[in-house]
C-alpha cells in the first residue's frame, strides 16, 4: 500500500511559481492554475484545492516571520504527515508549489516526497514590473498578504487575520450561444501578525557564528578569513573566505561543505539558505 502511494505521487507532475517575497505569487496563482489545469495548489503552509483548503496549516497565522518560514516550508513531521494523508485520498495529477526562489519549491517538493518540479514559471515573466512594484509597495507598506481561497474558507480557519476579499472577473468560453460566461476568482486578503510587527532578522553576527562553528565541526583545521551575509527577504547569501593547511584536499569536497553548512544552520534556525559560495583563498603551511 505505502509502495502504490509512493508511486502514484512520483507520477504527479509539479509546477512551481516563482518570485520575492510580496511579488504578487499568491494573487496570480489561480491564474496560472487555470491556465495549466492545475487543481492543486501548494501556498504557505496549505494545500489549495480550487476554492477549498483541504490541508495544512497558514504560516500567515504566525506571530514571528522565522516561524512563517518554517510552516512554509514544512519543517514540522506532523505539518507534513497532515498532507500526506490527504494526498493519499486525493487523485492529483498535477500540482502547483509557490515559493521565493528554485530551491525553495524544492526543498517543498523534496518534504512532501513530490517530484522536482518540471516546469518553473518566474512571476516576472508573467506580471509587469510595474505591477511587481505595486505588489511589492503594498506589502512593504500596509503588511498585506494574499490567500488564493475565498473569504468564507479564512474567515472560518484564520478569522484573527483576515482584512478583505479580491474579486476577479474572468471571461471564458461561452453557454449556448449566450455569449462569454464570467468566471469570478476570489481571493482573501489577510494582515499576519509577524508582518505588523515587522521581519524577524538574524543577525549578520549570529549568523557568521553559526558558520564558524559549522566549519570548525566539519574540520578544525580550516581558518575563516571573512564570511559576507546577504540578506534575500527569506533567505540568505554567504560568501565564505578560507585558508586551508597544506595536505588537505579540500577541493573535491566543497560540496560536501557547502551542504553541511546550509543543511546544519537550515535544521537549527528554520531560516532559508539560498547559496553558500566558498572561496579558497591560499594554502597555508
Amino acid at each position: 500500500m505505502l509502495f502504490d502511494f509512493l508511486f502514484a505521487l512520483k507520477r504527479i507532475k509539479v509546477f512551481a511559481l516563482i518570485g520575492e517575497s510580496g511579488t504578487g505569487k499568491s494573487f496570480r496563482a489561480k491564474l496560472v492554475a487555470q491556465k495549466y489545469g492545475i487543481e492543486y495548489i501548494i501556498d504557505d503552509g496549505l494545500l489549495i484545492r480550487e476554492n477549498r483548503i483541504l490541508a495544512g496549516h497558514s504560516a500567515k497565522k504566525e506571530k514571528t516571520f522565522l516561524a512563517a518560514v518554517k510552516v512554509a516550508l514544512f519543517d514540522d513531521k506532523a505539518h507534513r504527515d497532515e498532507i500526506a494523508r490527504k494526498f493519499q485520498s486525493e487523485k492529483i495529477k498535477k500540482i502547483l508549489v509557490l515559493g521565493t526562489s528554485e530551491k525553495m519549491v524544492k526543498k517543498i517538493a523534496a518534504r512532501l516526497q513530490l517530484p522536482p518540479p518540471s516546469k518553473l514559471i518566474k512571476i516576472e515573466d508573467i506580471v509587469s514590473q510595474d505591477d511587481i512594484d505595486k505588489a511589492i509597495r503594498t506589502r512593504r507598506i500596509e503588511g498585506k498578504h494574499v490567500i488564493p481561497v475565498p473569504s468564507i474558507e479564512v474567515k472560518r480557519s484564520y478569522p484573527h487575520i483576515f482584512h478583505d476579499a479580491i474579486q476577479i472577473f474572468m471571461r471564458r468560453g461561452s453557454m449556448a450561444g449566450i455569449g462569454p460566461t464570467p468566471k469570478v476568482l476570489e481571493k482573501s486578503v489577510v494582515r499576519p501578525e509577524y508582518s505588523r510587527r515587522g521581519k524577524v532578522i538574524i543577525s549578520e553576527a549570529a549568523l557568521s557564528q553559526m558558520v564558524i562553528h559549522c566549519v570548525d565541526e566539519y574540520n578544525q583545521n580550516i581558518r575563516i578569513k571573512k564570511i559576507l551575509v546577504r540578506d534575500k527577504e527569506m533567505g540568505y547569501r554567504l560568501v565564505i573566505t578560507i585558508d586551508v593547511p597544506y595536505g588537505i584536499q579540500l577541493g573535491g569536497n566543497i560540496h560536501e561543505l557547502q551542504t553541511y553548512i546550509i543543511d546544519n544552520i537550515e535544521r537549527y534556525t528554520g531560516i532559508l539558505i539560498e547559496e553558500v559560495n566558498i572561496i579558497i583563498d591560499k594554502i597555508i603551511q
